[in-house]
């Protein structure tokens, strides 16, 4: 941890609350609003480990969208075009946590450059980046675009490596997916797993190098660190 140079941070369930769709889900579907955000949000995450494993990449707006369509049919809901659209267009409008603004401002201003590695494609991060208006606050936004893979495949990790041209260990990995973090962990990035729910880590061989519940536990852990080297 003491040779950290640089922040690399999920985004989808770490700096922004993926759930943050559900008080739409409830506008179209009353009484159902939280069943079809948890659902739609576990498919969308299948769709991208089974995409990569059958070589078939599509971006994130199309998983986002083909998961949605399965959530609805499964919970036998009809979805016309019109809601369709208008939900998928939730995900990119996500509200971020309410620690994150400040935590964020609070790490760059200290000097550390600030990254986003994410399975959304260019457009999906930027657009929810620059709809929170928190873009200032990132130096790079790393799509798996530029890959045509989603995590956990180390070819994505390796993206924010050969982007901010530093070695792996240099580079904090942040991401409150468990599995995220086991997959940045194992290509070898030191780790900070945020872990707001008080869950248990995953059985993948591998360990978090820092475990907080908020994003500003982490800007205080980095600066008493900085504190103590000065």
């Amino acid at each position: 941890m003491n040779e950290i140079k640089a922040l690399v941070f999920d985004l989808y369930g770490t700096l922004y609350d993926v759930h943050s769709v559900a008080a739409r889900c409830e506008t179209c579907y009353p009484g159902r609003g939280r069943e079809i955000s948890a659902m739609w949000r576990q498919k969308q995450i299948e769709y991208t480990w089974l995409r990569s494993l059958m070589n078939d990449y599509c971006d994130f707006e199309k998983a986002t969208e083909d998961a949605l369509v399965y959530t609805c049919r499964y919970l036998k809901l009809e979805l016309e075009a019109s809601t369709q659209q208008l939900l998928c267009n939730e995900y990119l409008q996500l509200a971020p946590f309410p620690e994150v603004p400040a935590a964020l401002r609070r790490m760059r201003t200290s000097g550390l450059p600030l990254a986003i590695l994410s399975n959304g494609s260019r457009r999906s991060i930027h657009e929810v980046v620059s709809s929170s208006g928190l873009e200032a606050e990132f130096a790079h936004l790393i799509s798996v675009d530029d890959v045509r893979v989603f995590k956990p495949h180390p070819s994505v990790y390796q993206l924010a490596e050969r982007t901010l041209r530093l070695a792996r260990a240099q580079i904090l990995f942040v991401s409150s997916n468990a599995w995220d973090a086991a997959g940045a962990r194992h290509y070898g990035y030191p780790v900070c797993w945020v872990n707001r729910a008080s869950n248990c880590f995953e059985e993948l061989g591998q360990q978090p190098d820092l475990v907080v519940d908020g994003i500003d536990t982490l800007a205080r852990h980095l600066n008493d660190l900085q504190t103590s080297q000065s």
